[in-house]
């Protein structure tokens, strides 16, 4: 249970106040599955010597736009790519982004991660890592356990499995993934070698 785990004190917020918010923001399952990622992302953090309490907040405040309608979704986050605008639900992390910078938010490292939680970490982000594997793996999910368990022990290689487990989900269901995972995934060691054979390398 969260409150059997001591956290820091996060040194650019008062995660009281935002736990509140974001339990105000989204459903009732969504915040516990907000208190699962945040409590899993500081575990990834501290077993790999990074900073446990901004992976707590980033998790913590990782999907506060995730409830919010379709067009409240484009006005906070304006469309990328034909992806954005059919499915504008790729858009809450960016749109988590911008509401938490116009509520005075300081911490560009936990905005970050929040920004690319849904579509993979952009790179040199470890806190990103830590929120986006917690995300796809928490325990409520009921699945990617080995993800999960990679995570304590390698970071990378569980980053790694993560991004192209979502590539290979998507593209075997017909899904378009999003240019920015297209782009994770593309920079991912075993894809750009050319004896891949991983699905959807080309």
């Amino acid at each position: 249970m969260i409150a059997e785990l001591k956290f820091p004190r996060h040194p650019l917020a008062e995660l009281a106040g935002w736990d509140e918010r974001v339990r105000l923001m989204v459903r009732p399952r969504r915040y516990e599955h907000v208190l699962r990622v945040a409590e899993l992302a500081c575990q990834i953090a501290c077993a790999n010597g990074l900073d446990e309490a901004r992976a707590y907040a980033a998790g913590l405040l990782h999907d506060i736009a995730r409830d919010l309608p379709d067009a409240e979704l484009l006005r906070l986050a304006p469309p990328e790519c034909p992806i954005d605008l059919a499915h504008p639900l790729a858009l809450h992390g960016r749109a988590a982004r911008t509401l938490l910078e116009r509520w005075g938010y300081p911490d560009p490292v936990v905005l970050e991660a929040v920004e690319d939680h849904t579509t993979g970490p952009r790179g040199g982000n470890p806190v990103a890592a830590c929120v986006y594997i917690a995300d796809v793996s928490e325990p409520g999910r009921g699945v990617n356990a080995d993800i999960r368990e990679l995570a304590l022990c390698d970071l990378g290689a569980a980053l790694n499995r993560a991004i192209v487990s979502k590539v290979t989900y998507l593209q075997g269901r017909g899904i378009q993934v999003h240019p920015r995972t297209l782009r994770a995934y593309h920079a991912l060691p075993e894809v750009r070698s050319p004896a891949c054979d991983l699905p959807g390398v080309s």
